[in-house]
């Protein structure tokens, strides 16, 4: 019976230490994170390799419940899974178990409260973009890569794939920035 924690932040300058500590004190023997956003389950990779990973018997760790998803469906097909490989899931804030039949309805509506509040945040952010507009001064999203560097690794040989890797970014963002320099 192994403990497998999994922990993720949302964005590259988010810090994952806190939620690696946490699992690591809790006992996990292995810990599996990554930096993507928790809205759907599309490009988490390192949760798809803890889930295919699991086995009788083991427990799957995330410090709170929109670590593991921010979606319901997300979440209970997530726990369901689990289940289907005989591994228990665990949230340590608030602590909550799939080992108990309890466990099951807490996740659930936890899992609700996930869902809606990232519809509030996301609603909250449009009105703040919409304000902004209004009052001339949205300029847009922080941009998060550095295109300049993307060019001059090109204009040096450097492919896409090695580009997106050496920047820590998706080989699209690259196409897409190649694409604007034509």
């Amino acid at each position: 019976m192994a403990r497998i924690g999994y922990a993720r932040v949302s964005t590259t300058d988010q810090d994952l230490h806190s939620q690696l500590d946490r699992l690591r004190s809790e006992g996990c023997e292995i810990v599996r994170s990554e930096k993507v956003s928790g809205a759907s389950r599309e490009g988490r990779t390192e949760l798809a390799t803890v889930i295919e990973f699991l086995r009788q018997g083991d427990e799957l760790l995330v410090t709170r419940l929109d670590r593991l998803g921010r979606d319901t469906r997300d979440v209970l097909n997530i726990v369901h899974e689990c289940q289907q490989r005989g591994a228990f899931v665990t949230i340590l804030d608030p602590h909550v178990s799939t080992r108990g039949e309890m466990g099951h309805v807490i996740l659930t509506v936890l899992g609700m409260v996930a869902q809606m509040e990232r519809r509030f945040i996301k609603e909250r952010q449009r009105e703040g973009i919409e304000r902004a507009k209004a009052a001339g001064l949205y300029k847009g999203g922080k941009t998060r890569i550095d295109i300049s560097r993307v060019r001059s690794l090109y204009q040096e040989g450097s492919r896409p794939t090695a580009i997106a890797k050496a920047i820590g970014c998706s080989r699209m963002q690259v196409y897409r920035i190649l694409k604007s320099m034509r």
